[in-house]
């Protein structure tokens, strides 16, 4: 049964400056004279990263003791690894010092990271820092992974043997003990290792029979002992288990064959009693400081240790991953392709790339906003009281992304202003910061900089889009950038890549000091590229999609409104958008303002139009109105984009009931003859059924066509006369011809109308085209329509008791109230009367044709209370005067609409 051993072991490590973490904490305590506010390191939550270490440490110890393991063994692939890659700032090196110090001892583990580690050896943390500021070369790293392993209290005659002859070659005259005292790393164990090297000396002179001084003779026990390995003797048979000992003493000292000595130490651990085994966990932080992936030399020394080590179980944290599982690094370093690092390898396909990730390669995620709150709330504290209100810790969460490094700016800053006598307000930190930047740049080649600000421009893009937003006709800079952890993944978005939220935040709006920092004019050349290469893309589409569009659509009036650039592609995206009336949002919503923002050039216009007319599905028809007058009044648009929203308006206007000034626009859009003026004389058509003008409605339906949607004008004009067969197979043309044409918006518009007819006639039939109206409005966004097929299941469910008819009417003529959809509300009361006429409730009738004749007398719809009375059986009032010109006069239409109530109460086998 495994035990869980927690050994006071001291951890080796070599640290250097650190940003975040116990250095902050000091910042943080010196910047401030106020004494009663305690500064404590946070450390917040990171379990799942902890979760990951326990669970590939356990596997590892496993299958180190496991029967078979051979140390020597070359060949095997290597799984003694565990990379923690991710943004500067993220937490990394925290993360490494934390799971150094859990190792190290079972009290140090933060409380919610559970249970320790389950392996029956003991376990040696040894963290060492990469960083260029802490001055780590491989010599270094080599006599850090020795020092720790004086704690066991004995030679490693092996090692100490081929290190002793590499120091007295490589550092002559120079003692290796004086160049651990002078260098800080021997503060503890700077004596223990030399003197132990020294017995391992003495240990095989003797063996090999040789006298005097070891110090001085180093070299004639070297080659005496080769002589003596290579001769099989007895006297050094306990060295000669390790095959390749004679070799690498052989070998000429130097770098090169330093970083092979690594295969001595994980011998002499192998060799090791059981009793005093160890298994030593070897944090490398900082990892991309090693190289810059092109010159790889430090990278490949420790590549070695890694693959020569197997016994030993490596973390590494750096902020991007490991690549020593790709094919095409073969000859750059020893070991490469997922053969030999399968648990680093990348799987295939996008799904497995954008999800899963490498086994053994983990993106340290951003903190959650519970995280940050948290955070912000323990870092500076008054007698236990957070000295952070949560209105500003709140705007600094809003603004970090959930990035640790600037959660911990913030507190510097908040810091600073409270320096001032001021107490700071959520305002003071509602701001990036420009260290932010020379963090994110500071590891790119000056291309990769030159990506990534272009790129910052972008909501998501592909590497194509990346280089042609840079203006660069080779795409290496772009593929080495999205490899980066600032570059996240989503393999369903249009384009794949978009850059973390903070870092892209701060490269457009914080103030940038780095030595290629680029112009305002830099910035709209990027701009204009980035504009042209994202139009390019959906106008060679070989088949545009909406979502393409949208993406499109979307980059690009931000684009052209922050840089004042001419519309170009933008119109006819701009058509296309709106031709398939679905109405996505391509902007935030606008604030509430009594007025649009104001408007200077054509993009902004063109970007208030098309944000309007999203809007109003959200939004009163008086606020769409609104937005729309300033942007015609602002005579920014050309002609052709005037029309729309002059069009859109007179569409709200009519929602709101307001005909005169719909029927002026359409009557304008319409005499333009541009793309809108079969819409437009189709709104003049509706205007004209809204009076009652039917014939009107009906001609002008006659010289329509597609484009005009004439189906649903004659479908709308057929059902108001009761003619509910008629009007089904005029919707369901309507229907089918926009489904030929790809317009989704249409289609289900069309299908909603025939539910609400076809919920008059028979409301089995109503029930399976309700269904299918609401499939089809899945993914759209269109509130009238909606409202129809909510009305058309009241019509449905007229004549039954259980449908609580009433109450579903004063939801909808709320909801129609709040959107400004005048034309629902009394079509909702003429459901009301169906119903109530199929029941003979003669009091609600009363009721509902009171409101239906109040809402006539502003002129639209007057004919619902003629058409209730037809329902109802009743007379029209003698004092009143025509309210409709019917296509075949009152009577035959009164017939059909009592027709359709005396089959209602037929079928529920109501009064007569």
């Amino acid at each position: 049964m495994e035990s869980t051993v927690w050994p006071r072991i001291k951890s080796w490590y070599i640290r250097g400056v650190q940003v975040g973490g116990r250095d902050s904490d000091l910042r943080a305590l010196f910047g401030s004279n106020d004494r009663g506010i305690q500064v404590e390191e946070q450390f917040t939550n990171r379990q799942e990263q902890w979760e990951a270490v326990t669970t590939a440490l356990t596997e590892h110890a496993r299958a180190v003791a496991a029967p078979g393991f051979d140390v020597e063994d070359l060949e095997t692939p290597r799984d003694n690894v565990l990379v923690f890659h991710g943004v500067g700032g993220i937490g990394k090196s925290t993360l490494s010092r934390k799971v150094e110090a859990a190792l190290a001892h079972d009290k140090h583990r933060p409380v919610q990271w559970g249970e320790p580690v389950r392996v029956n050896t003991r376990v040696l943390p040894v963290r060492i820092d990469l960083a260029r500021s802490a001055g780590t070369d491989f010599e270094r790293v080599i006599l850090t992974l020795r020092l720790a392993l004086a704690e066991l209290g004995r030679p490693l005659p092996a090692f100490d043997l081929a290190l002793r002859r590499y120091w007295d070659h490589v550092h002559p005259g120079e003692p290796l003990e004086d160049f651990l005292r002078r260098g800080g790393l021997g503060r503890r164990f700077g004596k223990a290792v030399p003197q132990q090297m020294q017995s391992a000396l003495t240990d095989i002179a003797q063996a090999v029979l040789l006298p005097g001084t070891v110090g001085a003779v180093v070299g004639q026990i070297t080659g005496t002992l080769v002589r003596a390995l290579r001769d099989h003797r007895t006297s050094v048979r306990a060295l000669a288990g390790c095959s390749r000992l004679a070799d690498l003493l052989e070998a000429e000292p130097g770098p090169d064959a330093l970083s092979y000595y690594p295969h001595l130490l994980a011998w002499e651990l192998a060799r090791l009693p059981r009793g005093r085994a160890v298994l030593p966990v070897v944090l490398l932080d900082t990892f991309e400081d090693v190289g810059d992936r092109v010159h790889r030399d430090l990278e490949r020394l420790l590549q070695r240790v890694v693959w020569l080590m197997p016994n030993a179980f490596f973390v590494i944290t750096g902020r991007s991953r490991l690549q020593w599982a790709e094919e095409a690094l073969h000859g750059q370093l020893d070991w490469t392709g997922p053969a030999a690092w399968p648990g680093l390898a990348v799987p295939d396909g996008p799904e497995g790339a954008g999800s899963r990730g490498p086994a053994r390669q983990i993106l340290v995620g951003d903190f959650s906003a519970e995280d940050c709150d948290d955070y912000l709330a323990r870092r500076l504290t008054r007698d236990g009281t957070p000295v952070m209100g949560p209105d500003v810790r709140a705007v600094i969460t809003a603004r970090s992304h959930g990035l640790p490094l600037h959660l911990d700016l913030a507190v510097q800053r908040f810091l600073a202003i409270r320096r001032t006598g001021r107490d700071p307000q959520p305002a003071d930190l509602d701001l990036d910061f420009p260290a932010l930047i020379i963090r994110t740049l500071s590891d790119l080649t000056p291309d990769e900089r030159h990506v990534l600000r272009s790129v910052s421009l972008l909501d998501n893009f592909d590497v194509a889009l990346a280089s042609r937003a840079a203006g660069m006709t080779y795409e290496s800079a772009a593929l080495r950038m999205v490899e980066r952890p600032f570059v996240r993944f989503d393999p369903h978005a249009v384009w794949p890549y978009h850059l973390h939220g903070v870092i892209r935040s701060t490269i457009r709006t914080a103030g940038d000091r780095a030595d290629d920092r680029w112009s305002e004019h830099d910035w709209t050349r990027a701009a204009t590229r980035s504009f042209y290469a994202i139009g390019e893309r959906w106008a060679g589409a070989p088949d545009p999609d909406r979502e393409l569009l949208v993406n499109c659509l979307r980059q690009g009036l931000r684009l052209a409104r922050d840089f004042g650039l001419e519309l170009g592609w933008l119109t006819d995206a701009a058509w296309s958008y709106v031709g398939d009336s679905v109405w996505e949002p391509l902007a935030p919503p606008a604030p509430d303002e009594p007025a649009p923002p104001t408007l200077r050039t054509a993009a902004d216009a063109l970007v208030e139009t098309l944000s309007a007319l999203a809007r109003r599905q959200h939004e009163h028809r008086e606020r769409t109105v609104t937005r729309l007058t300033a942007v015609v009044e602002s005579g920014l648009l050309p002609a052709e984009l005037r029309d729309m929203a002059v069009y859109y308006r007179a569409k709200a206007q009519r929602d709101l009931g307001r005909s005169r000034d719909s029927r002026d626009g359409m009557r304008l859009v319409a005499e333009s003859g541009g793309r809108l003026a079969p819409a437009a004389r189709r709104g003049l058509a509706h205007l004209a059924r809204l009076t009652g003008d039917f014939p009107t409605a009906l001609q002008t339906a006659g010289t329509l066509g597609w484009a005009g949607r004439h189906h649903r004008v004659l479908g709308d004009v057929w059902w108001v006369q009761g003619d509910m067969a008629r009007a089904a197979e005029a919707y369901r043309a309507a229907r089918d011809e926009a489904e030929e044409h790809g317009v989704a918006g249409e289609r289900a518009t069309a299908q909603a109308h025939r539910a609400l007819t076809l919920a008059f006639a028979d409301p089995a039939v109503a029930r399976d085209e309700l269904d299918l109206a609401h499939q089809l409005l899945v993914g759209l966004d269109l509130r009238a329509t909606r409202l129809t097929a909510h009305i058309a299941a009241l019509v449905r469910d007229a004549g039954t008791a259980s449908a609580q008819i009433e109450g579903r009417a004063r939801v909808l003529r709320a909801e129609a109230a709040t959107a400004g959809i005048a034309a629902a509300r009394p079509a909702v009361e003429l459901a009301l009367g169906f119903h109530h006429a199929v029941l003979a409730d003669h009091p609600r009738l009363d009721v509902c044709l009171a409101r239906l004749w109040e809402a006539g007398r502003r002129g639209d719809y007057a004919y619902y209370g003629d058409i209730v009375c037809f329902m109802s059986g009743r007379p029209l009032p003698d004092d009143e005067p025509p309210r409709a010109r019917w296509l075949d006069g009152p009577g035959p239409t009164r017939a059909r609409w009592r027709a359709l109530v005396t089959a209602r109460r037929a079928l529920y086998g109501g009064a007569s």
